[in-house]
């Protein structure tokens, strides 16, 4: 199978740390290579569930280097900020590490207008060359890309994918639809919309449930893609509950405590997030269980 960066289920990885504080190589390692012998496509380190905000410019160099070594998939890595001179600090780091992409969060904070935000993104593009992945989140940024600025960036050769993560399938189709001509995907960022995203032309999915779904997610992207989307409904129907339950609080916070019940190392949250609610871990609990017994059914 070829890995083009943008086709398929790359899981947004979680950072795990020590009780220090300090992060875990050894267990980055280790979910790295677990998740790689499940079948899928690429690994996305130090994006939001990989709480890149808490980590320092170092952090995110050694997280980068320790997954590209753990494995022989792509790594796309998160390299976005606020400000266009730490956006390609980061991006430049991550190159450096190994990445084979980067993932670029839209600035936050301080809401540039259209013209701002390509301009950012081009400046990254035309400074790194690899292949970049612009990424539409509003709820943390606080301003959507607009559909023609995702149209724009889309004709530059190192711009080759948008995450679609704002919960509004008019806007993702739309982009999908005005950059059809392109080498240039849609990838979804909101796991209860991958399958609706995938049907106006998505190719894959950066996904928090493939942390501790990953076959799952592989069977759900890949039905899908070859045309088999009466098993993608029911993989899709399956795993609601999971999608519902992960962002029950702020992501990270469920998939760390979901990793934990599994077995994947303790889940250990830097400040300001906190421990999941013990309601919310029982919740959560109940839903895995129920999955892990039709697995095995």
């Amino acid at each position: 199978m070829t890995h083009d960066l943008t086709t398929g289920v790359y899981p947004a990885m979680t950072t795990p740390f020590l009780e220090d504080g300090s992060i875990d190589h050894e267990q980055l390692a280790s979910d790295a290579t677990r998740l790689e012998s499940t079948g899928v496509d690429g690994l996305v380190p130090v994006g939001s569930t990989g709480e890149s905000a808490t980590l320092t410019h170092q952090e995110h160099v050694d997280v980068v280097e320790t997954v590209v070594e753990a494995v022989d998939l792509p790594v796309i890595a998160g390299a976005g900020s606020n400000a266009t001179h730490e956006a390609l600090a980061l991006s430049h780091g991550a190159r450096d590490a190994g990445a084979d992409g980067l993932l670029l969060i839209s600035p936050y904070y301080n809401k540039p207008e259209p013209d701002g935000m390509e301009a950012h993104y081009r400046a990254i593009a035309n400074d790194v060359d690899l292949p970049q992945i612009i990424y539409n989140v509003p709820s943390r940024t606080g301003r959507n890309i607009a559909v023609e600025t995702a149209a724009n960036l889309a004709s530059h050769e190192n711009i080759v994918g948008y995450k679609a993560a704002s919960g509004d399938l008019n806007r993702v189709s739309e982009v999908a639809r005005r950059t059809a001509d392109e080498e240039f995907s849609v990838l979804s960022g909101d796991d209860g919309l991958t399958l609706p995203t995938l049907s106006v032309g998505g190719t894959g999915v950066i996904t928090v449930a493939g942390n501790v779904e990953p076959e799952r997610m592989s069977d759900l992207i890949w039905s899908a893609l070859d045309g088999d989307w009466e098993q993608a409904r029911a993989v899709h129907r399956e795993l609601a509950p999971l999608f519902d339950v992960l962002f029950c609080e702020t992501n990270p916070i469920p998939v760390k405590a979901a990793m934990d019940i599994r077995g994947y190392g303790p889940g250990r949250l830097r400040s300001p997030l906190s421990t999941i609610s013990p309601s919310n871990r029982a919740e959560l609990a109940s839903i895995l269980a129920d999955l892990a017994e039709g697995q095995s059914a």
